[in-house]
């Protein structure tokens, strides 16, 4: 079998370079093991244009908030599925410093923020003391619904290849790469922690961030926001609520805590009024870098192998955004955005 682009993952990352290739007129393969535990498949979908203790804007978000609606709605019209909902932040402020940060923000820029006409607007449903402000638009991409109907697709068109990629049977020939009975032009690796260890891109700085998340049942709950303080309880599915997340850069395993899962419980029963049930408890590491940008492009050294990787907790924002552009690369040699172009890390990749 011959194929123009093989490509290892089938998250976020994989899920929209795979459909810009195929716009494009590309043929090419995934090769993806369907494993519950990736990144993609426990996070919850949140766009958000702000973020951190000091309410900024994220990376690029003007031009690349806009361009993830219309990717996603688009996607969601061909699989026929709502694939993104605007579902703006209510922030309760967890502290009297955070009300006074979040006014201090909006008082220099109200762009994505506003405040509230009534302060006890949602005190039938949440405890809080300091208020809260509001974060909009703010978006929810349906991953449960979504990757699951577009890797459907892919299996109808025989472009999906179930297991778990191996590194060792990977050829770099001249031209072409060969794995197993499969040849193609090139090969992108859109795989997440995987590449942590990949023995291609192991020198580039990852930063492995760990998540754990609770899905809490819960009855008469608001479902048209998501509302924060400190963690985000996240609509999900009738009376389900993702909560979460943690950010971990100093962990000893990817499982589950009990630690956790206890600490979440005791907030939630302290701030959500409605009888709470934990039905669920997952984690996953995120494939976050130390410059808290994407890794895209092409190895100096092995030009025929590359990566679409590095999104951390942005992927469901810039996956959409930077599929097109590493895909013209591809077509008609566009330049990269230089601060995602792994040509960046050119020395440390020859190393």
């Amino acid at each position: 079998m011959h194929v123009d682009i093989l490509l290892i993952g089938q998250g976020i990352c994989g899920t929209f370079l795979s459909r810009e290739l195929q716009k494009a007129g590309f043929s090419f393969l995934v090769i993806d093991d369907n494993n519950p535990g990736a990144a993609s498949k426990v996070a919850a979908g949140i766009i958000n244009p702000v973020t951190g203790r000091r309410i900024v804007k994220t990376w690029m978000i003007d031009e690349v908030m806009p361009f993830a609606w219309q990717q996603y709605t688009d996607l969601g019209n061909q699989l026929q599925v709502t694939a993104i909902e605007q579902k703006d932040i209510i922030d309760f402020f967890p502290t009297p410093q955070m009300k006074l940060a979040f006014e201090k923000r909006y008082s220099e820029d109200t762009q994505y923020l506003s405040m509230p006409g009534d302060a006890r607007a949602w005190q039938n449903h949440f405890n809080y003391d300091f208020g809260f402000g509001a974060i909009t638009p703010c978006y929810l991409v349906n991953l449960p619904a979504l990757l699951p109907a577009y890797r459907r697709l892919l299996i109808a068109a025989n472009n999906l290849l179930e297991e778990r990629f191996d590194h060792s049977q990977l050829q770099v020939l001249p031209g072409k790469v060969q794995y197993k009975d499969i040849t193609a032009q090139r090969i992108i690796f859109c795989d997440g922690i995987a590449s942590f260890s990949s023995p291609w891109f192991s020198n580039l700085p990852f930063a492995p961030n760990k998540g754990e998340v609770l899905l809490i049942e819960a009855n008469d709950m608001p479902a048209n926001n998501i509302f924060k303080k400190g963690i985000n309880w996240v609509p999900w599915r009738d009376n389900i609520f993702w909560v979460g997340s943690s950010y971990e850069w100093d962990f000893a395993s990817d499982a589950p805590t009990e630690a956790f899962r206890e600490r979440t419980m005791a907030v939630l029963k302290h701030w959500i009024k409605a009888p709470i049930r934990l039905l669920e408890h997952t984690a996953a590491v995120r494939p976050a870098t130390i410059e808290r940008r994407p890794f895209i492009g092409f190895h100096p050294a092995q030009p025929a192998i590359g990566i679409f990787n590095g999104m951390g907790t942005k992927g469901c924002s810039l996956a959409p955004f930077f599929a097109p552009q590493l895909v013209q690369h591809i077509q008609h040699q566009t330049p990269l955005q230089p601060e995602a172009d792994i040509l960046r890390f050119k020395r440390v990749l020859s190393k």
